[in-house]
């Protein structure tokens, strides 16, 4: 690879990247307070603030007082100077929102696919009425992640299954491309709820961790030296095909075609599930038959755990086996890899909070050599959703802050 000299211009350029990412960072600074963030001069700050005035990237938001002598002008990034999209896809519907070169969100809508089986339409459908409803025109979005179940091949980027979304295929990508004419990148997107948790929860700081998802769908996400590992094909994580003891060995086959032999009918999604494998253990329905069995009464598998974790009294005996159940998983996990941290997150994560957490964290310390520190996740709000909308946003600033001037 070609190596750049270090010369003036390229000196200039990292600086300005540098003090961009600063006023992203920290809000709006002065000139003395950039200089001494970065350890450039006041003459130094003052050229750079100059440069990115005129380039459109900041602007004098107001002034701070001072001592002696005028108030200091107030610098920040100016939040147009470019947008992002961030999409998570679902069997449910397609949730899209916008946001500034900030992070700020503009708006978020939600889209209901309405029975069609059209992956293009959808999303171009959501796409377009997030930006209507922030009043930006699709031509100003730099970058577009969407979220999706399945694999997603890392040597093409285009999705090669989706085990609940079938119109999600190899040759999506290029359709996209061609119908929204912007940048797009697809993500699984429990890939994107641990992007969300290293920015925002509680992987915050961590280069090595693992998310474990336990919702509609059984996932997981490996973080190894700050980069996710997605394996050779995509399949990294694929944590519900894992076979475990007292449950029906998954079938392979199951990956495309739902009438084949271990594939069966989610009573609590309404949607096709694996029949075997670590996902019939602590899937919705086996959650829910659980709680029915410890005479929890609640009308969901999520309100149960949630109740169970309210009154541990009541629920601990059910919180007991279920962890016990989670932990074969998190267990094999921990083994291969020694990860440190693992994150417990989706709908029944959450709402097992602390209780069902510290439960995992000594059942997986009994069967193996290390124990990890088991999490419950601190994103708030949609983590696939801000997972989509951070790794976008790192896209477009990379573009928009490393361009050189003029």
């Amino acid at each position: 690879m070609a190596r750049r000299p270090g010369t003036p211009r390229l000196l200039r350029e990292l600086n300005d990247r540098a003090a961009l990412e600063l006023l992203v960072t920290q809000g709006p600074l002065t000139r003395a307070q950039i200089g001494a963030h970065t350890g450039l001069s006041k003459v130094t700050a003052s050229q750079l603030l100059a440069r990115l005035e005129e380039r459109g990237l900041v602007q004098v938001v107001g002034e701070r007082a001072g001592g002696r002598g005028p108030n200091a002008a107030l610098y920040a990034v100016v939040p147009s100077s470019a947008y992002v999209v961030g999409i998570e896809v679902g069997p449910d519907g397609v949730t899209a929102a916008v946001a500034d070169i900030t992070g700020g969100i503009a708006s978020q809508v939600t889209v209901d696919p309405g029975g069609t089986d059209d992956p293009v339409g959808t999303v171009h459908s959501a796409v377009v009425r997030a930006c209507r409803s922030a009043r930006v025109a699709l031509r100003r979005v730099t970058a577009l992640v969407i979220g999706t179940p399945g694999v997603v091949d890392p040597r093409t980027g285009d999705v090669q299954f989706a085990f609940d979304l079938p119109a999600w295929h190899e040759g999506v990508l290029d359709a996209l491309h061609t119908d929204l004419r912007r940048p797009v990148v697809i993500e699984n997107d429990v890939n994107l709820a641990a992007i969300a948790e290293r920015a925002y929860g509680a992987a915050q700081g961590a280069e090595d961790f693992a998310l474990v998802w336990l919702g509609r769908g059984i996932g997981l996400s490996i973080m190894l030296g700050g980069r996710l590992h997605r394996g050779r094909s995509g399949g990294a994580g694929e944590l519900g095909y894992l076979p475990v003891p007292g449950a029906p060995l998954p079938m392979g086959s199951a990956r495309r075609d739902h009438d084949a032999e271990g594939v069966t009918k989610s009573s609590s999604w309404g949607i096709p599930a694996l029949a075997g494998g670590y996902g019939s253990l602590v899937g919705t329905d086996a959650v829910l038959d659980l709680a029915r069995a410890h005479g929890l009464t609640e009308p969901t598998a999520v309100d149960c755990v949630r109740a169970a974790a309210a009154d541990e009294e009541l629920g601990g005996a059910f919180l007991d086996e279920l962890a016990d159940r989670i932990s074969y998983g998190v267990t094999s996990v921990n083994i291969v890899l020694d990860p440190g941290l693992v994150v417990l997150s989706g709908q029944l994560g959450r709402a097992g909070g602390r209780p069902l957490a510290t439960r995992i964290e000594r059942a997986v310390g009994r069967y193996s050599p290390t124990r990890p520190t088991v999490a419950v996740t601190e994103v708030e709000g949609n983590p696939v959703l801000r997972g989509a909308l951070h790794a976008a946003l790192e896209q477009a600033r990379e573009e928009v802050f490393s361009a050189p001037a003029g």
